[in-house]
């Protein structure tokens, strides 16, 4: 039996991390889907399309409350601990931090004080964020501002941004990075439009296109460059099929699917072992995960069948080609693979694998294009059949075609001779067209 004393006594301090300051920078750049704790109630919530935002739960006058405080890259951890702490000593002393935020803002209205642009990206990124793809396009969506708009106007305040000054930021690049351009201009419009349902402004866009920067700019159009990605010759692809292969590890897996498959890089490394349906052969990719939002469904040959088959079966909910530490694959997982490649095939022919027009080593998305390449060269697959493998923009009805069952069908013939071809076995001679590989 213990003795009375034995209760009262004080529980050793525990040994380890304090349960604060958990997250590290570099953690929080990588960190996989879930909840990440970091102390003071503080967490980096990480979705599985990659988009991650920081929040924060208190007790707020015997309540739990959960409250969002911005999102990373534009709010550091160090910013969010530093939130996290004034946050809990409002709380701690019976006040309100989400009613004095609100508080603060209306006070800043009330005096007229606007934010500036600069000031003005993050609450325009935690509006719109939850509808971009990936954490990494909004980062990119952060860093054009950062780079193209906040030098030029980024300390105005938003109520007195003008057309004049959204030119002066467009121009320099609008006709040597047109599609970059026309972004950034997209993003300046919605950090308005944010000011603007936030009170802070009043009247016209000034980064409004139509009626307004069309009449200053040439049409996006008229002057951007089509700028293809690097491509494998048709005539090295049975080689470097072959030659990947022979490579080990998940990243090599990953990129030898996404040849069989002619799928984004990004649709190969988000795989998930649910999205299989192995007794039908068909990968059926979410459209929470496609460029074009919409369902897509993969006929699998009998080589990527095989492939995934040979490996090791996780949950419903694990990625296929995890990576080392857990989560997704990087996207330069994938190009490096194609990189050494390229390099080790350059020691051994001269050449290595290279754009047979630029002259400039394949990368992974080139893979797409090798592939439109053979459809339109070495087959007589309808054009429109391709575009639906690919999962490019076409009509309505020709797409409800090619999602039929007959047609799924010819997509799986189409997909199962372009195995054959990247394997060797019908390199000479598809679908009664000759192919060179002189």
């Amino acid at each position: 039996m213990r003795g009375a004393n034995s209760e009262s006594k004080p529980k050793p301090k525990p040994k380890g991390a304090h349960r604060s300051n958990r997250l590290s920078a570099a953690f929080v750049r990588s960190a996989p889907p879930g909840k990440h704790n970091d102390g003071n109630g503080l967490f980096l919530l990480v979705e599985e399309s990659g988009a991650r935002r920081w929040g924060q739960r208190l007790s707020i006058r015997g309540k739990q409350r959960e409250l969002g405080l911005g999102s990373p890259p534009l709010v550091s951890l160090a910013d969010a601990r530093e939130t996290a702490i004034e946050n809990r000593r409002v709380a701690r002393s019976g006040g309100d931090p989400i009613k004095e935020k609100r508080l603060e803002r209306d006070a800043l209205k009330a005096k007229g004080e606007v934010p500036t642009f600069t000031q003005a990206i993050p609450g325009a990124l935690e509006k719109y964020g939850p509808e971009m793809a990936s954490e990494r396009y909004r980062k990119q969506w952060v860093a054009s501002l950062e780079l193209y708009a906040v030098p030029v106007f980024g300390e105005t305040k938003v109520d007195e941004v003008t057309v004049d000054d959204v030119f002066a930021a467009l121009q320099p690049i609008w006709l040597e990075k047109t599609d970059t351009a026309r972004r950034v201009r997209g993003r300046i419009e919605k950090v308005l439009l944010w000011a603007k349902g936030q009170g802070f402004v009043k009247g016209e866009n000034p980064a409004r296109w139509g009626g307004n920067l069309e009449l200053r700019l040439s049409k996006p159009s008229s002057v951007a460059k089509v700028i293809h990605q690097p491509a494998l010759a048709l005539t090295d692809l049975a080689d470097w099929f072959s030659d990947l292969k022979s490579r080990k590890g998940n990243a090599a897996r990953a990129l030898e699917l996404a040849a069989l498959t002619a799928a984004r890089s990004g649709e190969v490394r988000g795989m998930k072992w649910g999205e299989i349906d192995f007794e039908h052969r068909l990968w059926i990719v979410p459209a929470a995960r496609m460029k074009m939002d919409r369902e897509h469904r993969v006929p699998l040959s009998n080589a990527a069948t095989e492939l995934l088959k040979g490996l090791e079966r996780g949950s419903d909910d694990d990625f296929v080609f995890a990576a080392p530490r857990g989560g997704a694959l990087s996207d330069m997982a994938l190009s490096q693979i194609m990189k050494r490649m390229h390099f080790a095939a350059l020691k051994v022919n001269g050449k290595g694998y290279v754009d047979r027009v630029s002259g400039r080593p394949a990368v992974p998305h080139g893979l797409r294009s090798a592939f439109r390449d053979w459809v339109a060269e070495c087959t007589s697959y309808p054009g429109e059949m391709a575009e639906v493998a690919l999962a490019h923009k076409v009509s309505n009805s020709v797409e409800a075609a090619y999602r039929r069952g007959d047609q799924l069908e010819k997509r799986r013939q189409m997909m199962s001779a372009w195995a054959a071809f990247l394997t060797g076995s019908q390199d000479q001679k598809i679908i009664g067209f000759e192919v060179s590989r002189g």
